[in-house]
């Protein structure tokens, strides 16, 4: 029999799919454009379709018969034993191949933010900890560990990672991202998304873009950023994750910018992703965003219109489930309404992507694994490792931690014995598992209480709650004291529960009015410090929140942003000195709660000033981070001057003078003191995280490139703008250790996409 041309593996892939597309009917070819929102039976015999009020029925034998484009998160939406999953997933796979004229099977997608979405799967740090670790190899290992559980059980693309860069941290989401730096959220995001192509998944760059920078921090609200911030905050990191991670697809936003839905519009993902930056995979809706063209924008007046809004402006999936891309999208072209050849170009590029996946191969067969174990030793290993490494040591003034290993200690707080404390809102058991009460968790995950009690067998340790996270209770205070008082030291575990649409105090759709922490727990913190023992303040948050009404007054105060399965023996290491902290801030941590938004990325008159009552200066910068140990910064190099096509060294060594191993992390910020448009008063262009032993030495080298001096103009354009500029060597953004003006020279120059983004950097280690 003579082999289909679409199915030769010895053709280009995009021949190959010019003769399926050929072949196919519109029917056909619209039914790879959406999904199936579907669960995995647990008894390993297939799919069933999820339901709920906003997905539809529909007949499952009936619909396969045409083909279908992605199944949706088979193990994201109810509990299921991992093996039995993948033999349900592999069945359904079977099935949709034999319905079908063409047996080609789906494209199965999980969420995969903070690991993967899965029952007994392991819980990393959520992504705001991947910043606060500074640490892009880590967070690559990380990911190709990801990687390779969703290949393991069948799973072609990861929805993540998230790119969006913080505006404002009331935002719910903040949890979600990497930070309020775009050059850390680009750089840390690329890394995962190496990490996770390395194993053959499709990493999805999300939310294509602006929505971090809400009106108001509210979820979905309307974004009215400029084209500066968009082009020079809001789109680096989606182009650095596309340019040096290599992802292959990209996530639609909900948001709308300036009146018009990400959805639905072409300029950014045809003309700017595509035609400007030469993307070729796939765009997928966020779930129900192309239905929410008309239900929640009302800019398409019925499910046909959307679909050829989305359609039109480059969405070439509608996740999770065929409200629009059905049959709304079959009639519309049938009868006329919607060209046939948006149809081909979508239709085209995700059969692109299934070639590339091997699912057009006349040889595919599904993956049929034994036994499966989603978290096994090297994964918790791993997850410890970037727990402890995004672990912020705020403050330690008068040496208080680390703990004496005998002392008396009155744990306190709502967060010190829930294991979910430890979880953001896109980890399965905070995700799906608060749904299922009854079923296990599924993953071992030790609380900041008893990770505690091991880290010091010898030490008196006590607890008690003494308020809930955002009750209005304060009942439990006079115990709470009392077992204070009782102590040498108190330890206070404050922070968020996170969850989804006003369902915890953190997560997806769980934005607040202000900073101020949740329910009574400052009232609770004020009447542990008048019980007159030192406290340490142990915050475990999706976000930063303003502790300047405490300033001074606790003995030391460590900050974990969600640190994931193994952030209880993390944060308990660091309060015993088994851990030296080494995480630096990836987002500000405010004064006071009012008088946001704010970030570091402020022009002049971003800052505090005269002209106005208002101090936004945070009470600890971004990049800060203390550590148990001592730096010394010395032989400093001078920057040169250099044409504005060309580039310098700058170098520092630093060196452990203390007598514990730890990790400095060496942070390069760019000042431009004129410049045609305002500009941030410093931004970061580099860093490297330095491990050294005690007494050890290494040379840090940044290769800066004039790209990186690069910014929008008041004409929308990119440029490098000849001038005077000074690089800052330093530990945060206000720690400055070294500082060199020089000047770029020559004509103003415009960079291309193929301008550098990164800043090269080299460590050597000194005899």
């Amino acid at each position: 029999m003579t082999t289909a041309p679409w199915r030769d593996r010895a053709l280009p892939a995009a021949d190959r799919v010019a003769d399926l597309l050929s072949r196919m009917t519109l029917r056909e070819k619209t039914a790879q454009l959406y999904g199936v929102w579907v669960g995995a039976g647990a008894d390993g015999d297939g799919v069933a379709p999820h339901q709920d009020q906003m997905n539809a029925d529909h007949d499952w034998a009936e619909l396969i018969t045409h083909g279908l484009g992605q199944l949706t998160r088979p193990f994201g939406t109810a509990p299921v034993e991992a093996a039995a999953g993948a033999r349900s997933l592999a069945a359904a796979q079977r099935q949709i191949a034999a319905a079908g004229r063409f047996g080609i099977p789906a494209l199965a997608h999980e969420e995969c933010l903070a690991g993967f979405t899965a029952w007994g799967a392991t819980a990393y740090p959520v992504p705001l900890a991947w910043g606060a670790s500074f640490d892009p190899a880590l967070v690559e290992e990380m990911g190709r560990h990801i990687g390779h559980d969703l290949r393991a059980v069948g799973v072609h693309q990861g929805l993540a990672p998230v790119l969006d860069v913080v505006r404002d941290p009331r935002w719910g989401r903040v949890e979600e991202t990497i930070g309020e730096d775009p050059y850390l959220v680009g750089t840390v995001a690329a890394a995962y998304v190496r990490g996770l192509e390395s194993a053959g998944v499709v990493a999805t760059l999300k939310h294509f873009a602006g929505y971090a920078a809400s009106a108001g921090a509210r979820n979905l609200a309307p974004v009215r950023a400029g084209v500066r911030e968009f082009g020079d905050v809001t789109l680096p990191p989606f182009e650095t994750a596309l340019r040096e991670g290599g992802a292959r697809s990209v996530m639609a936003a909900y948001n709308e910018t300036d009146g018009v839905p990400a959805t639905a519009d072409a300029r950014l993902l045809t003309e700017l992703l595509r035609d400007t930056w030469g993307f070729t995979g796939t765009v997928v809706s966020d779930y129900f965003g192309v239905d929410f063209l008309r239900t929640l924008h009302r800019v398409a007046a019925g499910p046909a219109e959307a679909a050829h809004a989305a359609l039109a402006a480059g969405v070439d999936v509608e996740l999770p489930t065929l409200n629009c891309y059905g049959d709304p999208l079959l009639e519309a072209v049938r009868t006329g309404g919607i060209p046939e050849e948006l149809v081909d170009r979508a239709a085209r590029r995700v059969l692109l992507q299934k070639c590339e996946l091997g699912l057009l191969d006349e040889d595919w067969q599904p993956e049929v694994p034994g036994t499966v174990d989603l978290d096994p030793p090297a994964n918790r290993a791993l997850a410890r490792r970037l727990a402890e490494a995004s672990v912020v040591l705020l403050a330690n003034p008068d040496g208080v931690l680390p703990l004496s290993p005998d002392t008396r200690i009155a744990v306190v707080g709502p967060r010190a014995t829930d294991p979910l404390a430890m979880l953001g809102c896109y980890s399965f058991p905070s995700h799906v598992g608060v749904q299922h009460p009854e079923i296990p968790m599924g993953i071992g995950i030790p609380t900041v209480l008893e990770a505690l009690r091991g880290e010091l067998p010898d030490a008196k340790v006590t607890f008690t709650e003494g308020c809930g996270v955002d009750d209005p209770d304060t009942s439990g205070f006079e115990e709470a004291v009392a077992r204070a008082a009782e102590a040498d030291v108190c330890v206070a575990v404050l922070g968020d529960r996170s969850g989804l649409f006003g369902r915890g105090t953190s997560g997806e759709g769980c934005d607040v009015a202000d900073l101020g922490l949740p329910g009574v727990q400052g009232e609770l913190l004020d009447a542990l410090l008048a019980a007159g023992v030192p406290v340490v303040l142990v915050l475990l948050t999706g976000r930063p929140y303003a502790l300047g009404r405490w300033h001074g007054r606790l003995a030391a105060t460590v900050q974990a942003f969600f640190p994931g399965e193994e952030g209880g023996p993390a944060v308990a290491g660091v309060l015993s000195g088994r851990v030296n902290p080494s995480g630096r801030l990836p987002v500000s941590v405010p004064r006071g709660p009012g008088g946001q938004p704010w970030t570091y990325l402020q022009p002049p008159l971003g800052l505090a000033g005269e002209v106005s009552s208002l101090d936004p200066t945070p009470l600890y910068p971004f990049g800060h981070g203390r550590s148990y140990t001592a730096f010394a910064w010395e032989d400093f190099t001078d920057a040169a001057d250099i044409p504005t096509d060309g580039s310098l060294d700058l170098a520092v060594t630093v060196r452990n003078t203390g007598d514990r191993a730890g990790a400095e992390v060496v942070q390069l910020y760019l000042h431009d003191p004129v410049a045609s448009v305002t500009r941030p008063d410093v931004r970061l262009v580099a860093y490297r995280r330095v491990e050294l032993a005690p007494g050890a030495s290494a040379r840090v080298v940044f290769r800066f490139h004039a790209d990186l001096s690069s910014f929008t103009d008041a004409r929308g354009r990119r440029i490098v703008e000849p001038g005077e500029l000074e690089l800052r060597l330093a530990a945060s953004t206000t720690d400055v250790r070294h500082r060199t003006v020089f000047r770029l020279t020559g004509p103003e120059r415009l960079p291309g996409t193929d301008r550098r983004l990164l800043c090269e950097t080299e460590v050597t280690e000194q005899p």
